[in-house]
């Protein structure tokens, strides 16, 4: 059975509930890497990368791939995954994208048991990545999901970055307490 967490960016408790959704979904501590994908030439789609520049920027000690200047879209998506099998054969891969979901949903941050298929939103039909998933719902389905990904406030997608980018540092904090712990040991 698949464990899903799900959170509301505007709750002030999100980032500590993602902390603990990847504690519970890594319960064998392998090092985990970060793969953010996405675009920075579409607002709705630059969740991905505006994470990982966020990661970057209080310079993690863990290995994140995909930031605004370097950023892991569509076409890469295929190559990663398999950089990532070959350079970190033992690591737990943790994927961060930009989704559609139902109007309702807008603003929420999921982080599933399972890795994602990059571009579900937009008709693309990409390999599945990463172990576990971490999915910001940014539009509402239509039948033009495209031109919704351009109508995404920056706010929503800024504010979603930052939680999320919060709670993989805290989360990174963690795992790296309990590494410190076993190498003691």
């Amino acid at each position: 059975m698949d464990k899903n967490f799900t959170f509301n960016t505007l709750s002030e408790y999100s980032a500590k509930g993602i902390t603990q959704a990847l504690i519970s979904l890594n319960q064998n501590n392998r090092r985990p890497v970060f793969i953010c994908i996405g675009s920075d030439l579409v607002l709705g789609d630059s969740l991905g990368p505006l994470v990982g520049t966020f990661l970057k920027s209080k310079n993690v000690q863990s290995y994140v791939y995909g930031t605004l200047n370097y950023p892991i879209t569509a076409k890469e998506v295929e190559y990663a995954g398999k950089y990532l099998k070959q350079m970190h054969p033992n690591c737990i891969s943790i994927a961060i994208d930009a989704a559609i979901g139902n109007a309702d949903d807008v603003g929420l941050v999921r982080v599933l048991d399972k890795g994602l298929k990059p571009g579900l939103g937009v008709d693309k039909n990409l390999n599945v990545i990463g172990d576990i998933s971490i999915v910001g719902i940014v539009a509402g389905k239509s039948l033009q999901n495209y031109n919704l990904f351009n109508l995404t406030r920056l706010n929503l997608i800024y504010k979603m970055a930052q939680t999320v980018a919060e709670g993989i540092e805290k989360y990174i904090e963690y795992f790296s307490q309990c590494d410190d712990v076993k190498k003691a040991t």
